[in-house]
């Protein structure tokens, strides 16, 4: 009934916003047009040069082309009323016409451009954005022109973003908060956890262009995600003809890595057809060493365990997306994007556990080989509309979904014990499981000339499902027996209707943003195993706003305030268990309840350079992993658990500098207060720690062709939950050569290079405590090749990539 009621409301919506738009259409006076063309001092056609039209009175932008292989522009469909002109490029000198008064079309004729000398264009070429930057509402992480991110994957790239940390099992947190919400194009991630950190360990470096922190998303986002969202943009291109770029990277660390790519654009008149892939073949390793001590009720040590882990991974994925758009007319474009990653990986672990009595002596060791073979296989696809309705800014999209994601892993375990008496213990599992995503999505834009303000609505409904069977077998005594207790079957079903409404106006000095958003959530579990259902149903308003205030050219203040939902990812809520030892294993819960946070985040600019950022968060229900006694006897189980409160302040200070023109820096620190209240796992906890993160990124020019990098972080101790991290840092360098008239690049890297990037941490609660050191082959030295081909000189792309957004962020 609820599918049937949305896709009901989304036709209404199509025909309204079309009537409406015929009704404005009727009471608007005749178009015309300015057209002309743009010539060298050769009387060559000047193409790919960046045509503006601007308002003669105030100068904003009404419209922008780009000039044609013959040098041709054309402004139509533009209302009456007093214009200007204007060029940009990198191989002319700008151009401004006079003020032209249009009340009928108007042909500018030939007019010729002045080139500029070779000297300035390398100038202007030097001149890249630094590899942070800092903006009143997110941090950007400008990847491309990176030295350091060559060679590197999408996961180690974040590593070096300000505030950005992983835990021990690849959680990603944002200024010291997990529930983020992960985007590529736009397009929401359907993973969480280690199985997210795998797929952006398959995501090549040398494809992105540009990673987004945004700390305070609109109404128009999904109301997922408490500490904000990160959207990594793919590179794409938008150039008249073929062009694109290809790479080559060779990592060697411990182990190896190799790391090919291509990304490539064609255009040819009304069609744009565009793609990307990449081949990951990495190596890996992972260790981790673990001491448990286990206590009785009065808090007297009874025992524990002592483990030396030793996990090898071996990484082959393909990352593949093919698109196109097509204009059916200069206004109206439909596209089509296809995405597809494979996975065949490898997992050996080797395990050494020590047994301890009560007394601290030696009461046994057993030894746990581990050989576990996952594969994955995700394919999506998006079909989108978009309609620039007129020259004023309205504008309607439309999105329709569709994604599978298949999963499978082979698990082989055994477990050899000292004790002659004690027999060995195989185990096998079967775990696989299917998910199935569909969504559609429309958004309307509609500007209030007669108030001056915009105004921003849109519907969502999404369906998802979810089959998930983990079949373990014992295969100590040479047949397969199926073990109840760690085999369970899951199914979940989920249907999210969501509308919002965003209005925003500014004035000279003046800028307000208001929205609110409605989501209707129903979703039903249920275990077959032992017949354990759930039903949910339930609807939440989360309102948004913004208030920006500039009082001169020096100072600006903004004031943001939401209110946001973290759901629980379908693995979190899934019952089955994962075996890691005999004593050792970690499952889902299915009664997560989803967290609520509402946040306040005040924004100080200084000279449009230096930004100071002044926060508070509250959050109910905390979803937190939580690693606790299991009913055996020196056991532990790790699961999910909803705290009652958290309370997060943040104070943050971006400070970029240049010395000459040799030397750009960049630098953010971050200071902030996580305090956990709640009990859990029979304890109560109450702690907070005050923890300082700093990330400086410096880039040194040489000369026009010549560049390096060296960057550092580092974090002071911090708390998640139970949990109490040491400090850590690191620092990484690099240097960049240009080849050939800057269509090539040769980049050396080194990350890691003291070796000191690693994970220590202690935790302790009622009958538990635990110290761990993790260490990851993190010091790599990466060599990088990289080849434009084809025109790499005109204008970047709009690409669609899809609406199907939270709901897929949670598939992992």
């Amino acid at each position: 009934m609820m599918k049937r009621l949305s896709i009901y409301a989304f036709v209404m919506l199509v025909y309204v916003t079309t009537y409406i738009n015929n009704a404005f259409s009727q009471a608007t006076p005749a178009f015309y047009a300015i057209k002309g063309t743009f010539a060298t001092a050769d009387n060559s056609p000047a193409k790919d040069v960046v045509v503006q039209l601007m308002t003669a009175a105030d100068k904003k932008l009404v419209k922008l082309e780009y000039t044609d292989a013959q040098g041709n522009f054309n402004f139509d469909r533009i209302p009456a009323g007093e214009y200007l002109v204007a060029t940009q490029s990198m191989a002319y000198a700008p151009w401004l016409s006079a003020p032209i008064t249009l009340h009928q079309t108007i042909q500018l004729g030939t007019i010729r451009l002045q080139s500029t000398s070779t000297t300035l264009r390398e100038a202007n070429v030097v001149a890249a954005k630094p590899f942070i930057q800092q903006q009143y509402d997110k941090t950007v992480l400008n990847v491309a022109g990176s030295i350091s991110a060559a060679g590197s994957t999408a996961l180690e790239v974040l590593a070096k973003a300000p505030g950005i940390t992983l835990d021990q099992n690849d959680n990603i947190a944002m200024r010291g908060r997990q529930g983020v919400l992960f985007m590529i194009d736009g397009k929401l991630v359907p993973m969480s956890g280690q199985e997210l950190a795998n797929l952006l360990r398959s995501l090549s470096a040398n494809q992105i262009e540009k990673i987004e922190l945004i700390t305070n998303p609109s109404a128009k986002y999904d109301a997922a995600g408490t500490s904000g969202i990160i959207d990594i943009r793919l590179k794409k291109g938008n150039n008249n003809g073929t062009n694109g770029n290809v790479s080559l990277s060779y990592g060697q660390g411990k182990y190896s890595r190799l790391t090919p790519s291509l990304n490539f654009n064609s255009k040819f008149n009304r069609l744009n057809v565009f793609g990307a892939y990449s081949y990951s073949f990495r190596r890996d390793f992972q260790k981790l060493n673990i001491e448990r001590q286990f206590y009785d009720n009065s808090d007297h040590y009874t025992g524990g365990n002592n483990y030396d882990n030793l996990f090898n991974f071996r990484f082959n994925n393909h990352n593949a997306r093919i698109g196109a758009d097509y204009n059916l007319t200069p206004d109206i474009v439909i596209g089509i994007v296809a995405n597809g990653l494979f996975g065949n990986n490898n997992i050996g672990s080797y395990s050494v556990a020590q047994s301890f009595d009560a007394q601290g002596q030696k009461a046994g060791n057993f030894l746990t080989i581990g050989d576990n073979h996952p594969g994955r296989n995700n394919k999506s696809i998006n079909l989108n509309y978009r309609h620039k309705i007129d020259t004023t800014g309205k504008e309607l999209t439309i999105d329709l979904d569709y994604a599978g994601f298949s999963s499978g892993e082979i698990q082989n375990y055994t477990t050899s014990y000292t004790n002659p008496s004690k027999p060995s213990y195989l185990l096998f599992g079967d775990l696989r499981g299917d998910l199935n995503i569909k969504s559609i999505k429309a958004d309307y834009t509609q500007p209030l000339k007669s108030i001056g303000a915009r105004l921003e609505a849109g519907i969502k409904s999404s369906w998802v499902k979810t089959d998930n069977d983990v079949q373990f077998f014992d295969r100590s005594n040479g047949t397969d027996v199926l073990d109840i207790g760690k085999s369970n079957h899951f199914r979940y079903d989920e249907n999210i209707n969501a509308a919002y409404l965003n209005a925003s106006k500014k004035w000279s000095r003046l800028n307000i943003q208001i929205g609110l958003r409605v989501e209707n959530t129903n979703a039903q579990g249920l275990q077959i195993t032992n017949k354990e259902s759930f039903d949910r149903h339930y609807t939440q308003l989360f309102p948004s706003g913004y208030i920006g205030y500039t009082f001169n050219k020096t100072h600006d203040l903004g004031l943001s305030v939401s209110r946001r939902i973290h759901r629980p990812s379908y693995r979190e809520l899934n019952p089955f268990k994962v075996f890691l030892d005999p004593l050792t294993y970690s499952t889902g819960n299915p009664y997560l309840d989803p967290e609520i946070t509402h946040s306040f985040e005040l924004t100080h600019t200084f000279r449009e350079k230096y930004i100071t950022k002044i926060g508070f968060s509250k959050t109910t229900d905390n979803i937190i992993i939580v690693l606790a006694p299991d009913a055996e006897p020196n056991s532990v189980i790790q699961t999910g658990r909803n705290l009652a409160r958290y309370n997060y302040y943040n104070f943050s200070f971006g400070a970029p500098f240049t010395v000459g023109k040799w030397l750009n820096s960049t630098n953010n620190a971050l200071v902030y207060y996580g305090e956990y209240k709640g009990d859990l796992a029979n304890t109560r906890l109450n702690s907070g720690k005050v923890t300082f993160n700093f990330n400086s990124t410096n880039t040194i020019t040489f000369d026009a062709n010549t560049t390096a990098e060296i960057s550092a972080i580092f974090e002071s101790p911090a708390n998640y939950g139970f949990l109490e991290l040491r400090e850590h840092w690191y620092v990484n360098i690099g240097a960049q050569r240009q080849l050939w008239h800057k269509k090539a690049s040769v980049k050396l890297n080194l990350s890691d290079i003291f070796y000191t990037d690693r994970a220590l941490a202690s935790t302790r609660l009622t009958g538990y405590g635990e110290t761990f050191l993790q260490r990851r082959d993190s010091r790599i030295l990466t060599l990088t090749f990289n080849y434009k081909f084809g025109n790499n000189t005109g204008n970047g792309s709009n690409k669609k990539t899809g609406g199907a957004e939270e709901e897929k962020r949670r598939a992992g």
